[in-house]
């Protein structure tokens, strides 16, 4: 090989390894420099948690007596049964007789709406009391009952308007069981820690809670209606600024979400997801592309380098320095997210995250638009 090809190939991999370098050291590390506030938990806060379900009777049965278990705040509960058509009518009925502060929204299938998650979404946040609110599924669960009150601790200060939380998903056995909670895990410690940037770009609607009148007062969902998915991240993204934004990590804040238990059903929500990256500001785009696109471009350039064995003693160097970086950023972060089993399974599941993520990017351009149930 020509030696000005040696060299250029060298560059590209020494400039994607100092990317993911900024990415690690600068960015991604801050999580773990993060040391929330133990403050005394404000029980004076009114709160409404709004859940809507589509079929999902089971989840309802086996979930929602743990919200109503919470301890030292005062919130009301509103479901949007949306056009169910299992029995979640009748198990929200009987969840009505036994508890006062739930209140059931129904929405019946209409022509005139096939807006999905965000009209039932809008329709449970009108007929929300309270100016805080708290969003979650409906299979979900919170591992605490101090969950909803360590939520809304952030709101003591007045300028706080959006608290993004964190939803891991249950352990299972199985390959694609780790790669959802890796992927859960990277992207959990990129919103967090571009948030502890100043750059708050997206949240899970697991795990989220904003102000009813921050809602209205941006006029809701309204922007991005035509799109799916982003009842969440899309909102999050449009919405939080550095100073009207917090994070929420302590364990007791955590609330656990069912994985999806197959490859087909997985590819097709992360399908999903990704098209309501395409409406984030240009600003967050270019921040997440560079990200995949150096990390992906890294492993590229270092089995190219390696093939045709060039300078291949540095170019193994520049791996386990990459390597031993992450390995040491990614243990903390890791542990502060409750999934550090998975540092023993990093490098493989870093490259195989990557990878799933580029075919992804490919696929979704030949996918037709998919609801969200």
């Amino acid at each position: 090989m020509e030696a000005y090809l040696e060299y250029s190939l060298l560059a590209f991999l020494l400039l994607f390894f100092l990317i993911q370098l900024y990415y690690l050291l600068i960015v991604q590390r801050k999580l773990n420099l993060y040391v929330p506030e133990q403050e005394k938990i404000n029980h004076d806060f009114k709160v409404s948690v709004v859940i809507c379900a589509r079929n999902e009777s089971k989840n309802l049965q086996e979930n929602l007596p743990l919200i109503f278990q919470q301890r030292g705040i005062d919130f009301e509960v509103v479901v949007v049964n949306d056009c169910s058509f299992d029995n979640s009518e009748e198990v929200l009925r009987d969840f009505k007789a036994q508890y006062a502060n739930l209140k059931v929204v129904t929405k019946e299938e209409h022509a005139l709406y096939k807006t999905g998650k965000k009209f039932a979404m809008t329709l449970g946040i009108k007929a929300a009391s309270n100016e805080i609110l708290v969003f979650t599924d409906a299979d979900c669960k919170p591992v605490s009952e101090e969950w909803l009150s360590t939520m809304c601790s952030s709101y003591r200060n007045p300028d706080t308007e959006i608290v993004l939380g964190y939803s891991p998903y249950e352990k299972k056995k199985g390959l694609l069981n780790w790669l959802i909670r890796y992927e859960t895990f990277q992207t959990a410690l990129n919103y967090f820690s571009f948030a502890l940037n100043g750059m708050p770009y997206m949240g899970v609607g697991r795990n989220l809670s904003y102000k009813k009148s921050l809602f209205f007062k941006n006029k809701g969902f309204a922007s991005h209606m035509h799109i799916p998915s982003g009842d969440d991240d899309l909102f999050v993204n449009q919405n939080a600024s550095s100073y009207n934004t917090a994070i929420e990590i302590r364990e007791q804040s955590h609330i656990y979400s069912a994985p999806k238990t197959t490859w087909k059903s997985y590819w097709i929500q992360k399908i999903r997801h990704f098209g309501a990256g395409t409406a984030y500001k240009k600003a967050h785009k270019f921040q997440l592309s560079l990200q995949g696109t150096s990390a992906i471009g890294f492993y590229i350039f270092l089995v190219v380098c390696l093939s045709f064995k060039i300078q291949w003693p540095y170019v193994l160097g520049i791996f386990f320095i990459r390597f031993l970086l992450q390995t040491l950023v990614y243990k903390k972060s890791l542990t502060i997210l409750r999934c550090k089993d998975l540092v023993w399974s990093l490098l493989f599941l870093d490259l195989f995250y990557y990878l799933f993520l580029m075919f992804i990017s490919f696929r979704r351009l030949f996918r037709k638009k998919v609801s969200w149930k």
